[in-house]
């Protein structure tokens, strides 16, 4: 059996073998966007926002094209869908000069994201008490609704500690993706001088 799955296992090993590298690299990467977001949280917060900002352009290039490459649409929803493309193309342009209204705005939107899963949690839970780990839900949506309610009252502390906190967990992502491509190379080179040995 343990045959079987080693014979199965030895041609992907040797394909994600040979992409050591890039696991390496990602690693590499996010220890040092990480070590950025904790020492410059400012600088970082201003980079989301601009971000952000493209995003919402670049979106509305494409959902205006869109609005009016998709045969058969009818005329309201191409001009619902123009209408939409053209308001956040206008929102994208205007938060792009202002990073701190823009940083204010996703500060609103993630905490109201917050406080409406952790009631809806709350909900799941105590109308199903046969659910496993029905307390922890219960905990993480109290969480969640606090965590919520404290980002909406005051963005600007919760975002420079979210940063830090974003900033921790990208270097420990970063680093064990690094150990990964570190064991993959070493569990690949074995792989490859066993096969040079047989």
């Amino acid at each position: 059996m343990s045959n079987v799955i080693g014979g199965d296992l030895e041609p992907m090993l040797r394909n994600v073998g040979r992409a050591w590298a890039w696991i390496l690299g990602f690693g590499v990467i996010s220890v040092l966007v990480g070590l950025t977001a904790i020492l410059l949280p400012g600088a970082t917060l201003v980079a989301i926002a601009i971000v952000f900002a493209v995003q919402l352009i670049v979106g509305a290039v494409f959902r205006f094209a869109a609005a009016f490459a998709v045969p058969n649409e009818t005329g309201w929803l191409r001009a619902l869908q123009a209408l939409l493309a053209i308001l956040s193309f206008i929102v994208g342009v205007y938060l792009l000069g202002h990073a701190a209204l823009t940083l204010l705005v996703l500060a609103i939107l993630l905490g109201a994201y917050w406080m409406v899963h952790g009631i809806i949690e709350l909900f799941v839970a105590v109308g199903h008490a046969e659910l496993p780990g029905r307390a922890w839900m219960i905990l993480s949506g109290v969480l969640s609704i606090v965590a919520g309610v404290i980002v909406a009252v005051a963005p600007g502390i919760s975002l420079f500690a979210l940063t830090v906190v974003l900033g921790v967990w990208l270097i420990v992502f970063g680093a064990m993706a690094v150990i990964r491509a570190l064991q993959i190379r070493s569990a690949a080179s074995s792989l490859g001088s066993r096969a040079a040995t047989a």
